[in-house]
């Protein structure tokens, strides 16, 4: 392939990309309103990786998604007031806290997996396991960039 045809193969990739992006934070936002209509789509994310992880310490979340520690701590706090996150001391260090999600935040975080699995599926049918293990690797490519 000479340049000029991958250059447009990559931008033709690129504004792809920025596509889906833009639909991840539409999703984020839908879904932040489906658990609670003042949750905000930064919120949903943390509560979302803290579903994921099932543990996770403030300044672990500050660290993974380079958010202000101010930020983190008025989504945190938000959390904990609609009773989604339960904070407790580390059982390691006194001094830290853990956050975890309460059963009613995992009841609402286990549909929406459920739903996006599904979307996820129907959307990929039409891909051999090889092409989606291809699109997988370039996510996580770029992910690591």
């Amino acid at each position: 392939m000479d340049t000029q045809a991958a250059d447009e193969v990559l931008a033709d990739f690129q504004g792809h990309l920025n596509l889906i992006l833009a639909r991840v934070r539409t999703l984020w936002k839908e879904s932040a309103a489906r658990i609670h209509p003042e949750l905000q789509p930064s919120g949903y994310k943390l509560l979302a990786y803290i579903g994921r992880t099932g543990q996770v310490s403030a300044h672990r979340l500050v660290e993974l998604f380079e958010m202000d520690k101010s930020m983190v701590s008025r989504q945190i706090r938000m959390l904990e007031q609609f009773g989604l996150i339960e904070s407790r001391p580390d059982e390691n260090d006194g001094r830290l806290r853990v956050l975890t999600v309460t059963a009613q935040a995992e009841r609402v975080l286990a549909e929406l997996r459920a739903e996006n699995a599904e979307r996820m599926r129907s959307v990929l049918a039409e891909l051999s396991p090889a092409e989606v293990a291809a699109a997988s690797k370039a996510f996580r490519l770029i992910a690591e960039a």
